[in-house]
């Protein structure tokens, strides 16, 4: 017996469908096209962030006619308190994974052999990763992730949506399952801020004030080695506590600190929720 799906579902798997293709073919692009002129990370980051935004701008205005900020990138006092908000939780988080452990002498913070500090690479790294995690939350909390939260509802829109920002990382050096199943992690964790706050700031904070932390203290980040300020980390403990040659991301230290933020989201954190234009029917109904 065939069976019409309806109007709605059509549409929206339409849209979809179109806005992942264009961001795939925009990662495609743009980081071969940066990958030849700078090689990794800077294509990966960068990449991101134009791949994010070009997708974005093209479904806005092709379904909604608007501009991009309207996936949740509007500019007020509610933003930059969600910004700040997230930066906090981000840098707070990390520097427990990485501080908790020299306190309780299982890891310890050295010089390495002929570091020092590089302020210039330090401030492009710092701008690289502002980039980067904003590209990343425009592809994945973005207007596909927005419109399926829209036609599914937010847990049937987070899981998937987690897992697959969690598979699209299987590639980086030195992954591990445990460093896998955090990115997921990870992913409900951003997917959630968006859904409490109704903007892409909170999230954006959050994955900026991570991924600033971890390389500045010495650590691995995601599998990358970024040694800007002559500091490694060199761990007494277990890879399952130390997260190895991928970084504390691949470490149970991780697993807690974001089940920690979750919760600090969910029942602490000052949110002033928004209301997002591609969500605003399922906000009313709310």
């Amino acid at each position: 017996m065939n069976l019409r799906l309806p109007e709605k579902a059509l549409q929206t798997a339409l849209r979809v469908g179109v806005y992942i293709f264009l961001v795939f073919a925009g990662v495609v692009l743009f980081g071969t096209a940066l990958y030849w002129a700078f090689g990794n990370p800077i294509a990966a980051m960068l990449g991101a962030f134009a791949a994010g935004a070009v997708a974005n701008q093209v479904v806005m205005k092709i379904y909604e006619d608007r501009s991009l900020v309207e996936i949740g990138l509007g500019w007020s006092a509610a933003s930059l308190r969600h910004l700040l908000l997230g930066m906090a939780g981000g840098i707070v988080a990390a520097l427990i994974v990485v501080l908790g452990p020299i306190l309780e002498g299982v890891a310890e913070l050295v010089k390495a052999p002929g570091g020092q500090v590089d302020w210039g690479a330090i401030l492009v790294l710092l701008v690289l990763l502002l980039f980067g995690a904003m590209g990343e939350e425009m592809m994945f909390r973005g207007y596909g992730f927005q419109v399926l939260m829209g036609a599914l509802g937010p847990f049937a829109t987070i899981l998937p949506v987690s897992v697959l920002f969690a598979f699209l990382h299987a590639g980086n050096p030195n992954i591990t399952p445990l460093g896998l199943a955090n990115t997921a992690l990870w992913g409900v964790l951003l997917g959630f801020a968006f859904y409490r706050s109704g903007d892409l700031w909170l999230p954006i904070g959050l994955h900026v004030g991570w991924n600033w932390t971890l390389p500045l203290l010495g650590t691995n980040l995601s599998g990358f080695t970024m040694n800007v300020t002559g500091l490694v980390m060199h761990w007494k403990a277990a890879p399952l506590w130390s997260g190895g040659d991928y970084g504390p991301e691949g470490s149970l230290s991780t697993s807690l600190v974001v089940v920690l933020l979750f919760l600090w989201l969910a029942v602490k954190a000052p949110v002033r929720r928004q209301r997002p234009f591609l969500l605003r029917e399922r906000w009313e109904e709310e």
